[in-house]
């Protein structure tokens, strides 16, 4: 498996990354064994239907702090993707982004307007990948409802590649690969893997076993219509009874702490999916910025995070049998 890789730094703000705190949250992450990290830090649209992207100075992370984590990564022999993130203020999921596809006219208006600002945003950090040797950049995440405008996502990924001369990929959510038909544009397929591979009563390393050989198939079926190799550029649940089963949750929090359903999740999605040739790998969703210290705190923390967790420990183990 070429990429043994986690996500680092959504929830970063201006500084933390350069903090004493941030530095010592990279470490740790390092020390479990990842040849990878996505670091992946947002900006934000006012609402879903903003054609406007701003840069928010004290919130949005800056220049400084992502050249601090390039650099650190790759003094420790760390390879980086880049994935900057658009969200919306409002609050509502970046997938619902959307426009009318033409005005009374005949002009694609809104569209060309919304992409011109992505476009912008893009290339911004795309230059910056190449200029710090990031061997991967992410175009996108989970725009779903502008993944139909073709021609628009082929003209930006053009535009990307005359000064960005890495990798580059996109990250759809599950269940809508084969509906990104610009795929090919790219050089790996990324998809938000949260698939539901537990359910209530099982939510054994063996039910979740069977669950990820159905996804298997499914991923296949995806490498061979496009060529091209898969990335879970997210993928990860909760160490929260029932998160398994609706992996992608971070809302629920009365659910009682359970560290060994999500180590199970961990161990029986690498266990299907390692060695196979068409399967680039997984960024785990994800390593905070500032992460906590002791085992006191992960006990707390039914969060995506798995410092000082059972599901650490299976990944140390993975990623030193995968290197």
């Amino acid at each position: 498996m070429e990429i043994r890789g986690f996500t680092y730094g959504y929830d970063g703000r201006e500084g933390d990354y350069r903090s004493v705190g941030g530095i010592l949250s990279q470490q740790r992450l390092f020390e479990t064994g990842v040849n990878w990290i996505c670091l992946c830090f947002t900006v934000e649209q006012e609402d879903i239907f903003s054609r406007r992207i701003a840069f928010r100075y004290g919130e949005t992370v800056s220049d400084r702090d992502i050249i601090a984590v390039v650099k650190n990564a790759h003094e420790h022999g760390v390879k980086v993707c880049l994935k900057p993130i658009l969200n919306s203020r409002d609050g509502i999921w970046r997938a619902r982004i959307t426009f009318p596809d033409v005005d009374q006219w005949g002009r694609d208006l809104y569209w060309d307007e919304w992409f011109e600002a992505y476009g912008a945003f893009m290339t911004y950090y795309a230059r910056l990948a190449e200029e710090l040797g990031c061997e991967m950049f992410c175009v996108g995440c989970e725009l779903c409802g502008t993944e139909q405008k073709e021609w628009h996502w082929r003209k930006l990924i053009e535009e990307i590649r005359i000064f960005y001369h890495g990798k580059l990929t996109y990250n759809t959510n599950h269940g809508h690969e084969l509906e990104v038909k610009w795929f090919k544009a790219l050089d790996y397929i990324g998809t938000s893997a949260y698939f539901p591979v537990g359910s209530e009563g099982h939510v054994s390393f063996e039910d979740m076993a069977e669950k990820w050989s159905d996804v298997l198939r499914q991923m296949r079926e995806v490498y061979e219509h496009f060529d091209r190799p898969v990335i879970f550029m997210e993928i990860g649940c909760r160490s929260a009874a029932g998160c398994s089963e609706m992996p992608w949750d971070f809302e629920h929090k009365d659910l009682p702490h359970d560290e060994e359903e999500q180590a199970n999740f961990y161990d029986s999605c690498l266990d299907v999916f390692s060695n196979r040739d068409w399967f680039a790998g997984c960024f785990w969703w994800d390593w905070s910025s500032l992460i906590y210290t002791s085992r006191e705190e992960a006990e707390k923390d039914n969060g995506f995070n798995i410092h000082l967790k059972r599901a650490e420990q299976v990944l140390k183990k993975w990623y030193e049998k995968l290197a």
